[in-house]
């Protein structure tokens, strides 16, 4: 593959430390949620970020596999990304899953379903994944 674009982050001090992108974009404390025994309070931490990427990725991919289609799904649409992380029960250590919903106003139900498995398909978010984690498609109605 050769990268049309590159991003850098740099995290010092794991899930309680802080990450900066190369250009300064993201700049901001990290903290361990409660849930993982952690502090918590107003600080972000990995699986908000992913949830962000994977959401904005999806949207991005859903409006490629759109376009494709001839299908117009305006710019009201949206995509919730909900990350959960758990110990994985048989290896120890911790898995992620995924759960999207995508809200897609207008569109019919049959229409909207093969556009978020189309987007699946050609989200690299989604290909990243690809049995690696559980990610659960949700068009909402």
């Amino acid at each position: 593959m050769k990268a049309l674009y590159k991003a850098s982050a740099t995290t010092t001090g794991g899930r309680a430390g802080h990450v900066k992108s190369d250009d300064g974009l993201i700049d901001m404390k990290l903290e361990l949620p409660k849930e993982l025994g952690g502090k918590g309070g107003a600080h972000t931490n990995p699986e908000q970020l992913f949830a962000a990427g994977y959401s904005a990725c999806f949207g991005s991919a859903l409006q490629f596999v759109a376009k494709e289609n001839k299908v117009d799904i305006g710019d009201n649409f949206d995509v919730t990304a909900t990350v959960g992380i758990g110990k994985h029960p048989e290896l120890g250590g911790f898995l992620l899953e995924v759960v999207l919903d995508v809200t897609l106003p207008g569109i019919d139900e049959e229409t909207g379903e093969k556009l978020i498995n189309e987007a699946h398909e050609v989200c690299p978010y989604s290909r990243a994944t690809q049995d690696n984690i559980d990610v659960t498609l949700n068009l909402m109605v």
